[in-house]
Order: C-alpha cells, then sequence, then structure tokens
C-alpha cells in the first residue's frame, strides 16, 4: 500500500479493502477530494471520466459512518441506474470489509417499490445509493427517512440536469437536514446548475482536476473516413480485424444501435445490446454477462456512455460524433483505464469537419486512418487542403498579358517595371472604389432629404 494512502489515516478494513482493488496510490482527484470530505467541507468537484472520484466520496464517507445507528447517514443520488448500479457495487465491495452492522441500499427505477416500502418499515439503511426519481418517491411516500442524513452527494451533476432531474434532486436536498455536507461531482458545471448550488451550498471548496489532455494519453483516437463505404461494413471489419478484448460501439440513436446489433448478429457475432427501451431486469441481466465476458462486443446509446464501468475494454467505436461533445469525452473514457491501453475509433463523413475540429480545440490528437490489407494504416492528412498557401489575388486579363510580354522580352529591370504597374492597377482600383463610395453616400442623403 503506497504511503499516499496510509496519509489519509482510514480505519483499517478501508485498507483492506483498498489491497482488495490492487488500488496502491491515490488519483489526483482522489488525493485533492479525500482530505476535503474527511474534514467536513462540502465540495465541486469537477474531473474527467474514469479518474477515480466514485473512490474519492465513498472511502472518507464509509471512513465516517457509524454502523451503530440504524438510520440513513448518507444519500447519494446518479440520474442512471447503470452509474447506481456501478455506485451500489463499489460501496458492497467496501462495505464487505467493515462491520455486519453496514447496510446500502441501491433504490432505481424499474425494480419494486412496494417491496423496498416493506423493507423500509423494518430497518433504514445507513447509505443510500439511487436514482433521483425512485428516492423521492421513496421519501415522498414516508417510506425513506432521511432527515437523519448528514451526507449528500449528486453524482454527475451535468448528466442530472441534462436528463431533467435536478427538479427531483432539489426536492431530496429540501427534504435533507439544513445543515449538512453536500457533494458534487460533474464533468462540467453548466450555468443553468448554477442557481441550484447556490441554494443548498454554502461557501464550498470548488476543485478542478486540471488535466493534461481531455482524454487519457494511453487512448489513440483515429478517425476513420465513410466516404463512399458502407457503416455496417466498416463496423464489422474494425471488430473482427484481430482479436480484441472487449468491444464498445457507441452510436446517437436506440434505432441505430438496434441497427447495428441486427446487422453483426447477422455476420455470427455474439453481440451485447443495451439503451434506454430495454427493460431494466433485462438490461441488469446483460451487464452481469458483459461483466463475465459472455459477449465481445456491445452496442449501446449514450445512456451508457457514463454507466457502464467495466475492465478491459481494448476498443471503442464511434458510429458517429454526438452532438453533445462531451459524451465523446466519456465513450472513450471507457478504454485506456488503469494503465491500460486503448483505441477509439471514430467514423466520420467530411460533414463532421466542424465537429472533429472542435475536439482537437479540446485537446484531442486525431491519426487519420484507413483499412488496408485487413489492417488499419496511416492515410493523408484531412487537413491537407487548409495548409496550402493561400493563393495570391487574380490579376486581370490586362495585367496578366503585360506579365506575359515582360517576361518574352527579359529586358533589365523587368522585374520592377511590373511590380510597378502592379502597385499602379491596385491604385487606380482603390480609386475607383473611392468614388464609387462617395457617389452612394451623396446620392444617399440626397434622398433623404426629400
Amino acid at each position: 500500500m503506497a504511503e499516499m494512502f496510509t496519509s489519509f489515516n482510514f480505519q483499517p478494513y478501508l485498507y483492506d479493502a483498498l489491497k482488495d482493488l490492487n488500488f496502491r496510490e491515490p488519483t489526483p482527484v482522489q488525493t485533492k477530494v479525500i482530505p476535503l470530505v474527511k474534514a467536513g467541507k462540502s465540495v465541486i468537484g469537477q474531473s474527467q471520466t474514469g479518474s477515480g472520484k466514485t473512490h474519492a466520496f465513498l472511502l472518507p464517507i464509509f471512513d465516517k459512518i457509524d454502523p451503530e445507528k440504524d438510520e440513513v447517514q448518507v444519500v447519494i443520488t446518479t440520474p442512471s441506474r447503470e452509474l447506481a448500479y456501478q455506485i451500489y457495487d463499489a460501496a458492497k465491495q467496501i462495505a464487505g470489509f467493515g462491520s455486519d452492522k453496514l447496510i446500502v441500499h441501491n433504490y432505481v427505477g424499474g425494480t419494486d417499490k412496494v417491496r423496498q416500502i416493506n423493507q423500509l418499515k423494518r430497518h433504514q439503511p445507513q447509505i443510500v445509493i439511487g436514482t433521483p426519481g425512485r428516492i423521492w418517491d421513496l421519501i415522498s411516500a414516508q417510506a425513506l427517512d432521511v432527515h437523519t442524513a448528514n451526507q449528500f452527494v449528486i453524482d454527475e451533476a451535468d448528466m442530472t440536469l441534462d436528463m431533467g432531474f435536478l427538479d427531483q434532486v432539489d426536492k431530496i436536498a429540501g427534504s435533507l437536514p439544513e445543515h449538512l455536507q453536500m457533494m458534487v461531482f460533474s464533468a462540467t458545471i453548466p450555468e443553468k446548475l448554477r442557481p441550484f448550488l447556490r441554494k443548498y451550498m454554502n461557501n464550498p471548496v470548488v476543485e478542478e482536476i486540471p488535466v493534461t489532455s481531455v482524454i487519457n494519453p494511453d487512448v489513440n483516437n483515429w478517425l476513420l473516413s465513410t466516404k463512399g463505404k458502407s457503416k455496417n461494413a466498416l463496423i464489422h471489419r474494425l471488430v473482427t480485424m484481430g482479436d480484441p478484448y472487449l468491444v464498445l460501439i457507441f452510436a446517437n440513436t436506440k434505432t441505430r444501435v438496434e441497427e447495428i446489433h441486427e446487422y453483426l448478429q447477422k455476420q455470427n457475432l455474439k453481440v451485447a445490446m443495451i439503451h434506454g427501451d430495454i427493460k431494466p431486469r433485462e438490461r441488469k441481466r446483460v451487464m452481469r454477462q458483459v461483466h463475465n465476458l459472455d459477449f465481445q462486443f456491445v452496442v449501446a446509446t449514450d445512456l451508457a456512455a457514463r454507466g457502464i464501468d467495466i475492465d478491459g475494454v481494448s476498443m471503442v467505436i464511434n458510429d458517429e460524433i454526438p452532438t453533445d461533445l462531451d459524451f465523446f469525452i466519456h465513450r472513450v473514457g471507457r478504454t485506456g483505464r488503469k494503465g491500460m491501453n486503448g483505441t477509439a475509433v471514430t467514423l466520420y463523413e467530411p460533414g463532421d469537419d466542424k465537429a472533429v475540429s472542435e475536439l482537437e480545440r479540446l485537446g484531442v490528437k486525431f491519426q487519420d486512418k484507413e483499412i488496408k490489407n485487413n489492417e488499419l494504416v496511416d492515410t493523408y492528412d484531412r487537413l491537407r487542403r487548409t495548409k496550402r498557401k493561400p493563393r495570391q489575388e487574380e490579376l486581370d486579363i490586362t495585367m496578366k498579358g503585360y506579365v506575359k510580354k515582360q517576361k518574352k522580352t527579359v529586358k533589365p529591370g523587368y522585374k520592377k517595371k511590373i511590380k510597378g504597374a502592379i502597385a499602379d492597377q491596385a491604385i487606380q482600383k482603390r480609386r475607383i472604389e473611392q468614388r464609387a463610395d462617395f457617389r452612394r453616400t451623396k446620392k444617399a442623403k440626397k434622398n433623404s432629404s426629400r
């Protein structure tokens, strides 16, 4: 165990949990956030996906929890079921090394609410994790008693806002004690989120974890042109070249996810499919199979971009660039994790140049590739045309003839004469334009005085 983790002075069982996870030293977000949470400060943490923020709040939360109190002490909200399950699994792993009295419950939509209400009548969990809608349902049904909580975590706050769940989070926050520690984690802090933060957070510590690049340097970002090619066929070739360990294929719509899934199945590939319209029980079963590596290929919408946390994703394929470029970052963040190398292949059309340029301004370094002899090889620079020297201003027919004539005669001082003639032409052109402007101004004044 690295000395940096021991410097946090956690309870001994937390070091057993860290050892089980093979966590050797804290990530930058953990180094900055853990001491603040331990000190009881409210925190707004901005960091990229895959930065280790889940354990940045879970570890100090477990360090402070009182297993003897059979009451809600912590509420954690997250905008998607997948993320809730991910945080719940991480919390259960830590709890497994602690006291038997530690109770962690997960509440998400699509599960048995009546059963949860009956369970809550018998006992309250110390840690509540779930989606805003279900947590608020249980609070408003007077089943979940959160007035005893002293910590409130809002994970993926920007996504919570984008998905329309901020009102429910607002209601949950309004049900909690006035004096409590709040932790808000978000990739970005949109302007529409700020009034909520001001309402509930008094002088929070804002920690923006700087990164040298918006994308993990262990990820190769490759661009593959789809011009004149079938996208489905390109995806099939990409996933069957070599032997990738695990491939995530992201599409912008559930219809497109279904199209890719059907096409790859017809090519006799075993492919999992995840999108918002798949029933929760089915989605949970598929996710379990994916974690067990029963599938080598997964096609998903952006719902899963922040919700799937699978070790060993060797390749991410973007069927197209998402409209919200933040989702590109989250998609690509699924690979190249825990020190492993990863590859992200983005299919693009000429009309995507603007989006590609915007991603490059964010720090994404693309390499242009094409498929030759069943492998990806370097190809021409997509921006080669824009790098050419600009052409000089076109000369008129008279000047072209003059230049041609002077070149033929090649008399002494001909270059000087050509330059002088061109300069004279430019002066004449400016004078004509000035006269035209003067006439227009004069005419406009005359018309206005009538």
